[in-house]
């Protein structure tokens, strides 16, 4: 590989080889010994084309979540089965991978600039900024850049754009997969909010069980489903539909109430 070879968005992705092994090291002990990631589904990864795949998970980190699935992603694609025990995978990761994040928030420092780096698509949120509510038209650059994503590799989104558990979908992904027909996979994550802080980088509890359970592709019919039809299809999927609340634990509720509180404050 030419050391100038470099990605649709102008990454050289010699650069972005490197960062993403050590960023891996550095984060493999959160998953693997701090804390420990349950893996369901992963066999799920190596049956993925090249390109054009939209996964869609709720979120709760900023930044804990998207390492953890680079880290199930690149170990399924070398041959482990629900496992990111021994790190060699890490030598000869996916480049292509992607995933969808604010703009503000990965301009943010330095950390978030080099994170970014190793496979940002950002773009500005139209509902809120800088901790205010706003309303603004969706940028069709945002749009495109997702779509040369799409059309380049994997792209990670979290279709609810918030940490915060049990808020609606945003119509833009249903938009975008009516636009780019990607293949849809459904992502389930838990325990990382009670596992780091809400951005994702400070270890917040130790001895925590995370989840993540990679589901079979989402059957979309790309021209007759309409954009509520398919953001119903994403809220059942990704665990985040409110009927979800009523098997939730009480304790749970509380616990998760008391959590959204804090990270608000």
């Amino acid at each position: 590989m030419s050391f100038l070879k470099r990605n649709p968005f102008g990454h050289i992705l010699y650069v972005k080889k490197w960062l993403i092994r050590i960023l891996g090291v550095l984060t493999h002990r959160r998953f693997n010994r701090f804390n420990k990631l349950k893996i369901e589904g992963s066999d799920v990864i190596k049956s993925l084309p090249h390109n054009n795949v939209l996964f869609v998970s709720n979120h709760q980190t900023y930044f804990a979540d998207v390492a953890a699935m680079i880290h199930v992603f690149n170990a399924s694609l070398s041959g482990r089965v629900d496992s990111i025990k021994n790190m060699t995978y890490l030598w000869e990761p996916k480049l292509n991978i992607y995933y969808v994040a604010a703009k503000e928030t990965m301009n943010s420092g330095l950390l978030p600039r080099i994170l970014a780096y190793v496979g940002s698509v950002s773009i500005e949120r139209t509902w809120r900024s800088k901790g205010e509510d706003v309303n603004r038209q969706v940028k069709m650059s945002d749009i495109g850049n997702i779509g040369k994503a799409l059309d380049d590799g994997w792209v990670i989104t979290f279709p609810q754009g918030t940490t915060t558990p049990f808020k609606p979908i945003r119509r833009g992904t249903a938009h975008i997969i009516k636009k780019y027909n990607p293949i849809v996979i459904p992502i389930v994550i838990d325990g990382f909010r009670r596992s780091f802080d809400k951005k994702g980088i400070r270890i917040k509890k130790r001895n925590i069980l995370q989840s993540m359970e990679i589901k079979k592709p989402l059957d979309i019919d790309y021209k007759n489903d309409s954009i509520e039809s398919i953001v119903e299809k994403i809220e059942h999927a990704i665990e985040q539909h409110p009927s979800f609340l009523k098997v939730i634990p009480e304790k749970d509720l509380l616990d998760l109430e008391k959590d959204n509180k804090e990270r608000e404050w």
